[in-house]
């Protein structure tokens, strides 16, 4: 168990990466605090965790609101009796138009969600890792390729990636560190609708979608959340006791930084 002991806050548990993470996260020793603006994803993920014997509570939180974050650290605090994780997952998405044709209303509000938000749950969670820990910050493979309607949401986490740099820097003093780990596709609700609205666009089959960007990578197949969260789950761990300000690719090698 590479996190037994350890206290770690996830933001955005939702149906896809988050829920995954979170049990993995529990079945790897954490004790796993969830916050989401829903509860009903939180709700479920709660009952898997417990029926396998982990330990976990949920809180609703809007990570744009600094009262529900405080509530979130203090939920942990007093459950658990520390923070030393936190994976900040929560995003917003403008939607899938082009940059200058997004609304600035959209715009903005996936600023606040994806890098306010962030900074709100760290600052927060910093605050109270008096023996040093770790955050992970959820990025994406648009940031590194561009792709068509993606620009408001990569900007968003682009500003992320740079913040994560930062607050290695300055957290580091008092043992925190903090890492990226960019996800590309993920084998999951998101993707599932994705290929079924494709197939039907153009006729094809969804397995015919599914094929063409599986083809994309090596390992010839899209990634699973599951299977994804690893990746988070070591720069949570003592296994990266040594690696901070680093952005690990959780991507199948489909993308491949020289």
């Amino acid at each position: 168990m590479i996190l037994k002991d350890e206290v770690v806050i996830i933001s955005g548990v939702g149906a896809g990466l988050g829920a995954k993470l979170a049990i993995r996260a529990a079945k790897e020793g954490a004790k796993v605090v969830m916050s989401a603006r829903s509860a009903d994803v939180m709700a479920q993920t709660l009952k898997e965790i417990t029926a396998a014997g982990g330990e976990a509570i949920a809180v609703q939180c809007d990570v744009r609101k600094q009262d529900e974050v405080e509530a979130v650290m203090a939920a942990a605090v007093e459950k658990f009796g520390k923070i030393t994780g936190l994976v900040n997952s929560a995003y917003g998405h403008p939607g899938f138009t082009d940059l200058l044709d997004t609304e600035e209303k959209a715009l903005r509000r996936s600023m606040d969600i994806t890098l306010y938000g962030a900074l709100n749950m760290s600052r927060a969670a910093a605050a109270r890792m008096k023996d040093g820990g770790s955050i992970v910050n959820v990025g994406t493979m648009s940031t590194r390729v561009p792709l068509q309607g993606e620009g408001g949401y990569a900007i968003a986490k682009a500003a992320m990636g740079a913040a994560s740099q930062y607050m290695a820097l300055e957290l580091g003093s008092k043992g925190i560190r903090v890492n990226q780990a960019i996800l590309g596709w993920l084998d999951g609700p998101g993707v599932r609708f994705y290929l079924t609205m494709t197939a039907e666009e153009k006729g094809i089959t969804e397995q015919e979608v599914y094929d063409d960007i599986a083809s994309r990578n090596p390992l010839g197949r899209i990634p699973t959340d599951e299977a994804c969260a690893g990746g988070i789950l070591y720069l949570l761990s003592n296994y990266a006791s040594e690696v901070t300000g680093a952005t690990l690719d959780v991507n199948g090698g489909e993308y491949m930084p020289a």
